[in-house]
C-alpha cells in the first residue's frame, strides 16, 4: 500500500509541477518504545556474540573463491553498542547513557538472539544505577567481495556488507523485554585501481567494513529509543489570479500568516470547487507549519472531500490527498505519544 501511495504520488506530481511548490517541512517524531516516567538512566550492552572468522565472508578474486578469507567480529559488536550509546546520549533525552564493556553470555550460540535473563537486567541496573538497559541481543554480517580485471590490467573491486541484528529494551523486575526492534542494513563500497596492490589501499577490508556498517546501524537504530525529528516534503498550490500569485509569493518568503488570509478569501469567494479544493490544501499546511494540527486535518479533509466528490475516488489529486490526511492523521498520534514520553 505505501508502494502504491508513493508511485501515485510521483505520477501526480510530474503532470502537476507547474502548478505546485515543494515545501521541506521537519516533524518531531516519538521514539518507537516508550519507556516509563521513572527511566532517566539507561545501559547499553552488547549482549551479542561474536559469529567465527570463518563464516559470513566470500572473497572472489578473480572469479575464484578464496578459502582463506577471514573476518573478525568482536569490534564490531562493541563499536555497534557505543555508536547507539553516543548517539542517545547526543540528543539529551535521558538524564545519562552508560556502556556495559563486559560480554554477558557464556554460551556459543551466536546465531541465537538470546534475551538477557531477569537477574541479569536487575543486577546490572543495581550496579551500575541505572533504571532501564539497551542490548544487542544479535548481530550478524554477511560480506561479499569481488575483485575482477578490465582490459589493461586495470583492477576493480566490489565490496559489500548485509548486517541484521535484534535489539531489546528491558526495565528490571520484569520477565519479558520491553520491546524488540529488528534491524536489517547494507553498506557498499566499489573502487578501481592500476593493481591490486593499489586497489588494498582503497578498498577496506573486510574488518574495517563490518565495523562501519556496524557503526551505521548503531545510530540509524537511535530514533526507536529516543524522539527525534524527519524530514519530509510538503506542498502548496498554484493557480492564475493577483490573491493565488500574492499567497505564494508571501508562502516562498515564509509568511505564512498573509498567505493563509488569501487563501482563505480564495476559499470563501471562489464558485469552483477545485480553487477551494486547493486553497483547503494550502491552508492545512499552514495550520501544520503552527502545530495546529487538528485544523490541519480538518482543513485537508475538505480539501480531500472536495476531490473525492468531484473528481472521484480515481482522480490522482483525490489519492494524493488522502495520503496527505492520512500523514497528518499519523502526526496527531504522534504527538499523543509524545507527550508521554515528554511527561
Amino acid at each position: 500500500m505505501k508502494k502504491i501511495g508513493l508511485c501515485l504520488l510521483i505520477a501526480w506530481l510530474l503532470s502537476a509541477c507547474s502548478t505546485i511548490e515543494y515545501i521541506g517541512i521537519e516533524t518531531y517524531n516519538p521514539a518507537e518504545v516508550t519507556f516509563p516516567k521513572s527511566v532517566k538512566n539507561v545501559l547499553v550492552v552488547n549482549n551479542a556474540l561474536p559469529q567465527p572468522d570463518n563464516l559470513g565472508y566470500i572473497y572472489k578474486l578473480y572469479g575464484v573463491i578464496q578459502d582463506t578469507a577471514r573476518m573478525k567480529a568482536d569490534s564490531a559488536l562493541f563499536d555497534a553498542c557505543r555508536s547507539l550509546g553516543t548517539s542517545i546520549a547526543e540528543e539529551s533525552f535521558f538524564k545519562d547513557v552508560l556502556l556495559f564493556h563486559d560480554g554477558t553470555r557464556l554460551d556459543t550460540q551466536y546465531q541465537d538472539g538470546v534475551k538477557l535473563d531477569k537477574a541479569v537486567v536487575n543486577r546490572l541496573c543495581k550496579e551500575t544505577g541505572t533504571e532501564a538497559i539497551i542490548s544487542f541481543d544479535r548481530l550478524l554480517f554477511n560480506v561479499e567481495k569481488n575483485v575482477s580485471t578490465l582490459s589493461g590490467g586495470y583492477v576493480v573491486g566490489d565490496l559489500q556488507v548485509y548486517v541484521s541484528g535484534i535489539i531489546r529494551s528491558y526495565l528490571p523486575g520484569r520477565e519479558n523485554p520491553l520491546a524488540t526492534i529488528h534491524v536489517e542494513d547494507s553498506l557498499y563500497w566499489s573502487e578501481g585501481a592500476e593493481n591490486i596492490t593499489l586497489l588494498a589501499q582503497f578498498l577496506p577490508t573486510a574488518n574495517e567494513a563490518i565495523r562501519a556498517a556496524a557503526d551505521y546501524v548503531g545510530k540509524k537504530a537511535t530514533p526507536n529509543f529516543i524522539p527525534h525529528w524527519d524530514k519530509e516534503t510538503r506542498w502548496i498550490y498554484k493557480s492564475e489570479g493577483a490573491r493565488w500569485k500574492e499567497a505564494t509569493a508571501y508562502a516562498m518568503s515564509e509568511k505564512w500568516e498573509q498567505a493563509s488570509s488569501r487563501w482563505k478569501a480564495i476559499y470563501d469567494a471562489s464558485s469552483k470547487w477545485r480553487e477551494q479544493a486547493k486553497a483547503a490544501s494550502n491552508l492545512a499546511l499552514y495550520y501544520e507549519m503552527n502545530t495546529q494540527l487538528k485544523e490541519a486535518y480538518d482543513w485537508a479533509m475538505k480539501s480531500y472531500m472536495l476531490f473525492k466528490e468531484h473528481g472521484g475516488e480515481a482522480d490522482s489529486q483525490t489519492g494524493v490527498q488522502q495520503l496527505y490526511v492520512d500523514a497528518l492523521s499519523k502526526r496527531i498520534q504522534s504527538n499523543l505519544k509524545l507527550n508521554t514520553q515528554f511527561e
